[in-house]
């Protein structure tokens, strides 16, 4: 007997006739002998007309009372699929994350979770019963009800398998696993049957949304299996687990891409210690996340300092830098929104050598220009013009024969 978290997205309990339907798996997993815990979102669409209902209260609902409205939608969720549960006959009991507890810390909206006491769902798996949480939310020391963010559902399942050492956390969403890169950018993209915590880290981050980044980094660092399922087709999805636990790993496992990028340029700045600190300082405190950065050979005793920032973000930052930049007697500060970020993602870098050039030649043969670049360990980032993006990852996926099943 094993003990298997599932954790069920807001589209896979969007109505009625889906919530019934998930009742059905759990009990299949119940009746090939395994205990279950469930996770839930909030039904399709379900916390968005919540907030758009505190929005026309008030465009800056107060936090705390935004996460008691939110939970809202969760909490139907639990009660509903444990209703389907008993009427086939199957005990449940469905809890909020306040009756876990799911303890978190003080920040309204997007908290983090600092413990788990799993006493209780423990003494029910044990009396039979399938275990019922709402995923997305906890309870702080004030005894206040919290939100972990949008996505947080995920982050829930994978904390709840860590703290009562879980199987595995099967993560049921409208994808039958994790893609090579997007198939509707690609037609030939391929499922994965194994990742890597690293891999999919860098692909959640870089704009691959089948995963909240922050579900993988529990797992990374719980060391949880996580399996990325279908609820609307059999399969066996894709695993997310550690590297020892997949065999020799390819070259590169997967194209990312992000749309929501925007890249700032300030202009001539003179080029001194700290000129970086000066002109980064006042982004970061603004909590403006900065990406990709280079800076210019100086000239003339001045450069040319270039970053990236998530086009939200944009018109905040340029607001702030053209201050910036008149207290450091740079000519001019520079945007365009009209780029994209183009990631080749896989562990296989760290033993392989020419990633990089094979990269550059298959966007020079399609003449796409590189305005950007970032690397890690394992990631390779370039900026590029927006118009190229499909022709990027059509060519990458191509050129690192990602069709191809692995050998």
């Amino acid at each position: 007997m094993a003990l298997i978290v599932q954790k069920f997205g807001g589209t896979s309990v969007g109505n009625i006739e889906r919530i019934q339907a998930v009742a059905e798996r759990v009990l299949a997993t119940r009746a090939a002998g395994h205990d279950v815990v469930v996770v839930v979102s909030a039904m399709s669409g379900e916390t968005d007309r919540l907030v758009k209902l505190a929005r026309e209260i008030d465009s800056q609902p107060h936090p705390r009372e935004l996460d008691a409205l939110l939970s809202t939608g969760e909490q139907v969720t639990i009660a509903l699929l444990a209703m389907a549960l008993h009427s086939k006959g199957q005990m449940a009991l469905s809890l909020t994350g306040s009756q876990v507890p799911i303890e978190t810390d003080a920040a309204h909206n997007k908290a983090r979770i600092e413990r788990i006491d799993g006493t209780r769902l423990r003494a029910a798996l044990a009396a039979g019963q399938v275990v019922i949480v709402a995923g997305f939310q906890g309870i702080n020391q004030h005894g206040d009800i919290t939100t972990l963010g949008r996505g947080g559902s995920d982050t829930t399942a994978v904390a709840l398998a860590a703290a009562l050492q879980a199987d595995e956390c099967a993560i049921y969403t409208d994808v039958d696993g994790i893609y090579t890169t997007d198939p509707r950018v690609e037609g030939k993209a391929r499922r994965l049957d194994r990742i890597t915590y690293e891999e999919m880290l860098e692909m959640a981050s870089l704009g691959a949304k089948v995963l909240q980044t922050r579900s993988v980094e529990f797992a990374m660092n719980y060391r949880v299996p996580v399996r990325v399922l279908s609820s609307f087709q059999d399969g066996p999805g894709t695993l997310v687990t550690s590297e020892e636990n997949c065999m020799e790993a390819p070259r590169v496992s997967g194209i990312a891409f992000s749309r929501n990028e925007a890249k700032i340029t300030v202009v001539a700045v003179p080029d001194r210690p700290g000129i970086a600190s000066a002109i980064l300082g006042p982004v970061s405190a603004a909590n403006i996340n900065v990406d990709v950065i280079l800076q210019n050979i100086s000239e003339d005793g001045k450069t040319d300092f270039t970053f990236t920032v998530e086009r939200s973000d944009f018109e905040r930052a340029m607001n702030i830098l053209r201050g910036v930049a008149r207290e450091l007697g740079a000519d001019d500060v520079r945007g365009d929104t009209g780029i994209v970020k183009v990631s080749a993602v896989g562990v296989g870098m760290r033993s392989h050598a020419g990633i990089a050039a094979s990269m550059f030649a298959a966007l020079a043969q399609e003449n796409i220009n590189i305005q950007m670049i970032s690397t890690s360990e394992i990631k390779i980032s370039v900026v590029i013009a927006e118009k190229y993006l499909e022709l990027a990852v059509r060519a990458l996926h191509s050129t690192f024969g990602l069709e191809e099943a692995a050998s």
